[in-house]
């Protein structure tokens, strides 16, 4: 059994209408959740398959970093999804540099957040002083790389430079990978 607490505002996302969502988790995942709503402390228990229960404690930790159920259960689509978050607050000297890193992170009207999902296919969510990103390998450290180029000052040009290469890189291999095998004798 693993122990996961979430923001006391993101309970009611997570139990869902009538406990819809939960219970939707449980099924998926095939875990049982104890969720305390008074301090936000989730219990999850594997119930089912072991391999898919490991992923039951990071579709909550998902949801409380500010996914909707929908994207988090994103993973248990493949074994290589992966949820990664990147801590702003750790990369900013008080508040106000907080504020500003993260607006930088969000973009004018959320243009940048939107440019990193489209660009690497990942799913991006910046909640709280925290980025989330939901994906497959490559995607989420294209994601990653990208945060971290503009918490450290890169003009928003060169990291939207950086995601379209990535983004051009990942189309060409998914195009090798996936290549007709037959035709030739």
């Amino acid at each position: 059994m693993q122990h996961v607490k979430i923001p006391q505002d993101r309970i009611g996302v997570l139990i869902g209408e009538g406990g819809e969502t939960m219970r939707e988790i449980e099924a998926a995942a095939e875990v049982r959740l104890d969720i305390d709503s008074e301090n936000g402390s989730v219990a999850v228990e594997t119930v089912g398959d072991p391999v898919l229960g490991l992923k039951g404690p990071e579709i909550v930790r998902a949801i409380g970093r500010g996914f909707a159920p929908e994207d988090a259960l994103r993973l248990l689509e493949d074994d290589m999804m992966l949820f990664d978050v990147v801590d702003i607050d750790a990369a900013s000297r008080n508040k106000n540099d907080m504020k500003r890193k993260k607006g930088r992170l969000i973009g004018e009207g959320g243009r940048t957040r939107e440019l990193m999902e489209e660009l690497t296919g990942a799913d991006v969510v910046i909640y709280g002083s925290t980025l989330g990103v939901i994906g497959a390998p490559q995607e989420v450290d294209a994601v990653r790389t990208a945060a971290e180029m503009l918490l450290d000052g890169a003009p928003h040009g060169a990291v939207y430079s950086f995601l379209e290469e990535k983004h051009n890189e990942m189309k060409h291999k998914g195009m090798e990978y996936h290549r007709f095998p037959g035709g030739q004798s």
